[in-house]
C-alpha cells in the first residue's frame, strides 16, 4: 500500500532539511529530475503540455485500478526536478486524495520563495493539471489514460 500523501510530503521536507544552502537544495531538485524516467517522445505533444510554464513540461496520467499514476518530463533541469517531486508525492493515490491534497511541503521547504515568478506560476500550473487529471479520471471505473 502506498504511503499517505502527507507522509511522503513529510519525507521530502525532512530530506530538504538536511541542506543548509539553497544551492544544495537546487542540486537535490536537479538530481530528482535526473532520476525521473521521463516520457516517450510520442507523449511529448501539445495534448500533454502543461500551459503557463516557462519551460516545456509534459504530463500524462493513467488510472490503474482505483489510483492515478503520473508520468512527466521537462526540457529544463530544475523544472524536471519540480515535476519529479510532484509525481513522487501524488502518484499511486486515489483521485479524491490527490484533489484534496494541500501540498504544504512546497511552502514548508521554501521552494516558491526561491523560484522566479514565472517558475512559481509554472509550479502552480503543474499542480492544477495533476489535480485536473485526477478529477477527470475519478469518474472513470475502468483503467483510462489522459
Amino acid at each position: 500500500m502506498t504511503k499517505p500523501i502527507r507522509d511522503i510530503e513529510a519525507e521530502l521536507a525532512e530530506e530538504f532539511s538536511l541542506f543548509d544552502e539553497w544551492m544544495d537544495k537546487y542540486q537535490y531538485i536537479i538530481e530528482m529530475g535526473q532520476a525521473l524516467p521521463g516520457l516517450p517522445e510520442a507523449d511529448k505533444n501539445s495534448d500533454n503540455i502543461v500551459n503557463g510554464c516557462q519551460s516545456q513540461v509534459w504530463l500524462t496520467a493513467r488510472k490503474e485500478g482505483d489510483v492515478v499514476s503520473y508520468q512527466a518530463d521537462s526540457d529544463a533541469i530544475i523544472t524536471k526536478g519540480l515535476i519529479a517531486m510532484l509525481v513522487r508525492v501524488l502518484s499511486g493515490h486515489r483521485p479524491d486524495e490527490i484533489v484534496s491534497a494541500d501540498l504544504a511541503f512546497v511552502d514548508q521547504i521554501g521552494i516558491r520563495e526561491h523560484l522566479s515568478p514565472t517558475r512559481s506560476n509554472g509550479l502552480n500550473n503543474m499542480i492544477k493539471k495533476m489535480k485536473y487529471y485526477a478529477l477527470a479520471l475519478s469518474s472513470r471505473k475502468e483503467e483510462q489514460a489522459l
